[in-house]
C-alpha cells in the first residue's frame, strides 16, 4: 500500500505544464538549435532521474484475508540504508529479515481463538508511521467425537506430573528468538495425505475438548520424515504425549514439531537443511497407529501447517 511517500522525480516531471506560449518568430535557424538543445536538455534530464534512487515506501500484507490460525507475511520495500522496521499487531512484535536492499520481511499469525474482523498492524519505519491491516474470516473447524479408555484420557498422578513438566520444558522453547536460520519457502516433511485437519475440535467421551493444533500424515512404520526447512534441533526426546518427537528451531521464532516417530535421525543442537532426514514415523506416546503429527510454532502460537507451506518466503 502506499504511504503517501513524496513522488519520484519522473513522476514529479509528468506534472509540469509545457505551457508557455513563445510570441517571438525567430528564425528556421534559430529554431532549430533552440530545439536541438530542448531535446538533449530534456534527454539529459530523464537519464538522471532514471538513475536517481527512489525510495518508494511501500508494505504488503499477503495474504490480506485469512482464517484464525493462519499465518501472513509482512513485506516493506523501499527502505532507506541504515533503517530496519518494525511492526505489531495485537500487541505482538513481528521480528523482520532482509530480503534484498531495502527489503524487509517479517511472518505473523493471528491465532486459533481470534474473532473475526480487522486487525491492524502498526509499523514504524525510521520517523514515519505507517499502518495497514489483516482481516479475518469466520470458519467452522471440523468436529469429531471419540470414545477411549479412561486410561488414555485421566492420568495418575506421576504421568500428570511428567507431562506438565514437559509442558513448561516446550513453553520455554517458544521463546527462543534466534537469527533467521530457514531458506527460502518451507516444505511438508512426508508427502502423503492428511488423516486430521488442523483445528479439529475434538469431544472425548463426551466430555473433554481437545483442539488439534497441527495436522496428522498418513504414514506407514520406519517411512523417512525429511525436515520442513533448515535450521537447528532444540529438541530430539521421548515426551509423555508425542512420543519420539523432534523441533527445529527455524529462527525468528518460527519452530516446526514432528511426533510420534519410531527413531530420531538427529539430535539436540543437530544443524539441519531443508529436506534432511531427522527420523521415522512411528506410533510412540498417545498414538492409536503410525502417522506423522506436524506442527509448526510462530511466535508462541500454533499455526495451520497447511496454510504455512503456502506462504512465499
Amino acid at each position: 500500500m502506499s504511504t503517501g511517500a513524496s513522488a519520484s522525480p519522473i513522476q514529479r516531471n509528468k506534472r509540469l505544464s509545457f505551457s508557455t506560449t513563445v510570441r517571438i518568430r525567430p528564425s528556421l535557424k534559430q529554431a532549430g538549435r533552440f530545439y536541438a538543445t530542448l531535446i538533449v536538455s530534456l534527454s539529459a534530464f530523464f537519464v538522471i532521474s532514471a538513475v536517481a534512487p527512489a525510495y518508494a515506501l511501500q508494505v504488503t500484507v499477503s495474504p490480506f484475508r485469512i482464517s484464525p490460525g493462519d499465518p501472513f507475511i509482512v513485506k516493506v520495500t523501499g527502505v532507506k540504508s541504515g533503517t530496519s522496521p518494525e511492526a505489531t499487531v495485537k500487541d505482538m512484535q513481528l521480528p523482520f529479515s532482509s530480503c534484498g536492499e531495502g527489503c524487509f520481511l517479517a511472518v505473523g499469525l493471528m491465532d486459533l481463538n481470534s474473532k473475526p474482523g480487522s486487525y491492524t498492524i502498526a509499523l514504524k519505519i525510521g520517523g514515519k508511521k505507517v499502518t495497514s491491516s489483516v482481516r479475518i474470516k469466520s470458519v467452522r473447524f471440523p468436529v469429531i467425537h471419540l470414545t477411549l479408555s479412561e486410561d488414555k484420557v485421566s492420568l495418575n498422578p506421576h504421568d500428570l506430573a511428567r507431562a506438565e513438566e514437559e509442558d513448561r520444558r516446550l513453553k520455554s522453547l517458544w521463546q527462543i528468538r534466534s537469527d533467521r536460520l530457514w531458506e527460502g519457502s518451507f516444505e511438508s516433511p512426508l508427502q502423503n495425505e492428511l488423516s486430521t485437519q488442523f483445528g479439529t475440535k475434538r469431544v472425548i467421551n463426551r466430555e473433554k475438548i481437545s483442539l488439534h493444533k497441527g495436522v496428522d500424515i498418513r504414514g506407514k512404520e520406519g517411512e523417512a520424515v525429511r525436515a520442513a526447512n533448515s535450521g537447528q534441533v532444540v529438541l530430539a526426546e521421548e515426551l509423555f504425549f508425542g512420543g519420539n518427537t523432534v523441533i527445529i528451531d527455524h529462527g525468528l521464532g518460527i519452530f516446526s514439531v514432528y511426533m510420534h516417530l519410531s527413531g530420531f535421525k538427529v539430535s539436540h543442537g543437530s544443524s539441519v537443511s531443508k529436506g534432511d532426514v531427522i527420523g521415522f514415523v512411528g506410533s510412540t506416546g498417545r498414538s492409536s497407529g503410525p502417522h506423522l503429527h506436524f506442527g509448526i510454532k510462530v511466535q508462541a502460537m500454533n499455526a495451520n501447517p497447511v496454510s504455512f507451506l503456502k506462504l512465499k518466503l
